[in-house]
């Protein structure tokens, strides 16, 4: 163990400040102090671009990165979906920690039976290209609004524009307490991959915190998560990329459902793999050729990725 107190970078949202201190109990359970230190992202200065035109890659993590690499923090405490799948800095994704419900949510303000109304031509707030394209596949007819801000702005935003709904993390919502907003999960979105997971990032050549940090990891999420990350890998495709990767465990059994959409909706491509829990590496670029060799690749091009 270690006696210095560890600095524990965090953007200073509810919800990140919520994971950063979720970090430091675990810490705290091993022995170890810590304390936070706040840092803005360019996510969080900039909260009127869209976030695919932001470029998804690193919005909200690269100010920590540079916060780890200067030394003004130990680890920094990012919610997994954010991260890139490739990294070329001298950092280290140390332990990931159980992932909280990875679903995505509905919040509606009015109620949810504008769904069962043909009639209704409802707007629908979401930045996420992923879910913005599962939900016109599944409701053509609906209009998508961008919505940006953390989780407070943006549930006060569809209220204030009379929106029939936004579309959320559900472990978001959950960690604040704010489950009670949630109008309806929606259970078939196939969520980003490692959605709901909180990612460790460390120095890779602190030996002290290698030796410390991984106690925190939860095997099953380390495996899920990566196997889903690992597909997004493989298709090349950012945060911004209108692709979901789910990755679950029954029974001993790795079950890996995922999708690639158009951003408008009209097509999707959908696989689903499973695998014995110990033969699981590298399912999730199997189930990336099989998107592509259907046609998903189309998509990813036309992204530039």
């Amino acid at each position: 163990m270690t006696d210095q107190t560890l600095r524990i970078g965090t953007r200073d949202s509810k919800l990140a400040t919520w994971q950063a201190e979720f970090v430091a109990g675990k810490l705290e359970k091993i022995g170890v102090k810590s304390e936070l230190v706040f840092v803005k992202s360019e996510g969080d200065l900039d909260l009127t671009t869209p976030l695919p035109e932001m470029g998804g890659k690193g919005v909200f993590t690269k100010a920590l990165d540079d916060a780890l690499l200067n030394k003004e923090i130990d680890l920094a405490v990012h919610s997994y979906k954010d991260l890139p799948t490739v990294n070329p800095l001298p950092l280290k994704v140390a332990a990931v920690l159980e992932r909280e419900d990875p679903r995505d949510a509905l919040v509606a303000p009015a109620g949810v039976d504008f769904l069962e109304d043909s009639s209704i031509n409802a707007m629908i707030a979401t930045s996420s290209n992923r879910r913005r394209a599962q939900w016109l596949h599944r409701y053509p007819r609906h209009k998508m609004t961008h919505i940006r801000g953390n989780v407070q702005t943006r549930l006060r935003k569809v209220e204030e524009n009379g929106w029939q709904g936004a579309i959320f993390a559900a472990a978001g919502l959950i960690r604040i307490n704010l489950a009670h907003q949630i109008a309806l999960y929606l259970d078939w979105m196939v969520p980003a991959p490692a959605q709901g997971a909180i990612a460790v990032m460390i120095r890779e050549n602190d030996n002290s915190l290698n030796k410390i940090i991984p106690e925190l990891s939860h095997n099953d999420t380390v495996l899920c998560t990566g196997i889903e990350r690992e597909l997004l890998n493989k298709m090349e495709a950012g945060c911004s990329a209108p692709v979901g990767a789910y990755a679950w465990i029954e029974n001993q059994i790795l079950i890996l459902h995922a999708v690639a959409l158009t951003l408008d909706g009209n097509v999707q491509y959908d696989v689903e793999l499973t695998s014995p829990v110990e033969e699981a590496a590298g399912l999730g670029i199997e189930a990336a050729m099989r998107l592509l060799d259907k046609g998903a690749g189309g998509i990813m091009d036309s992204l530039g990725k």
